[in-house]
């Protein structure tokens, strides 16, 4: 592949978007299609997989994206019906809120780290035999920052960066492209949309077709961060050089989100959710 700023590279390439149901995948899904991609609809939730599918004309696989025998069985599905991958978006994702007993830490890990890490196992040896491949990471603002509220969402999502920044590192010399997605607040149905959420993301919220449409534009030029709101490189810049201010005003905010919460007291940012169709941004 030969990226540039034209979107017409992306006519013919093989592309799955796991958690495409809806909000930020789902706009993924119709933003690669319209560029000619032949796109590999992945979700939980068969019924909104193959609606996004068929608005798209892409290809149905509904099903899990996080565990090890139905990654490797996504995969080969997804080879069958669209020939070669040449870019697997790892979108899905699951946020739990401030739930912390040990289930909601494992399935958090599951989905938000080990599923990306599981994908390119099954990747990776085709990739590097034909010296390309682009992994594209949904990672969240959380994944640099922080997200108060939910511990295991913000904690897997640094990983997930981190995951991320070692397959760039490590292969993208042998023609490995890795780029890494952290929008903040975007429309999806994982948005909160009480008090808190005000608070937190202000006027800042973003459509999903938004978010695409600066991915789209990302693939171009091989960027590793996809931020879709610029404002996060700033915060990402003072967490790393200034920590206790940084921290000092994270403390503000979560006062902030405190008072905001209705009965006076700390809530999370969002109810606890079943895994979704794309995380939380």
């Amino acid at each position: 592949m030969n990226p540039s700023n034209d979107p017409s590279w992306l006519h013919g390439a093989g592309v799955v978007v796991t958690g495409a149901g809806n909000g930020i995948g789902r706009a993924l899904a119709h933003r690669l299609a319209r560029a000619g991609a032949r796109v590999a609809v992945n979700d939980r939730d068969a019924t909104a997989c193959t609606a996004v599918a068929d608005e798209i004309g892409g290809y149905a696989l509904p099903g899990d994206a996080a565990a090890e025998d139905a990654v490797h069985e996504l995969i080969s599905q997804a080879r069958q019906a669209i020939g070669s991958i040449d870019i697997y978006f790892a979108n899905a994702g699951i946020e739990t809120g401030a739930h912390d007993a040990e289930a909601d830490w494992e399935r958090s890990w599951n989905v938000n780290v080990m599923a990306h890490v599981r994908a390119m196992r099954e990747l990776l040896p085709d990739w590097l035999e034909r010296g390309q491949g682009r992994l594209v990471v949904t990672a969240s603002a959380a994944g640099l920052l922080t997200m108060l509220g939910s511990g295991p969402y913000s904690v897997t999502k640094h990983a997930a960066v981190a995951h991320a920044e070692w397959v760039s590192a490590t292969y993208g010399d042998r023609g490995i492209t890795v780029q890494c997605l952290c929008p903040q607040g975007v429309r999806t149905r994982m948005l909160p949309t009480n008090e808190v959420g005000d608070v937190v993301f202000g006027q800042g919220v973003l459509e999903a077709e938004q978010v695409a449409d600066v991915v789209i534009d990302a693939l171009g030029d091989d960027r590793f961060y996809i931020l879709p709101h610029p404002q996060v490189a700033q915060y990402y810049a003072t967490r790393a050089t200034e920590p206790d201010r940084w921290l000092q005003g994270m403390r503000r905010l979560q006062h902030k989100i405190d008072n905001a919460a209705p009965s006076g007291a700390a809530r999370p940012i969002a109810p606890k959710i079943n895994e979704t169709t794309g995380p939380r941004s």
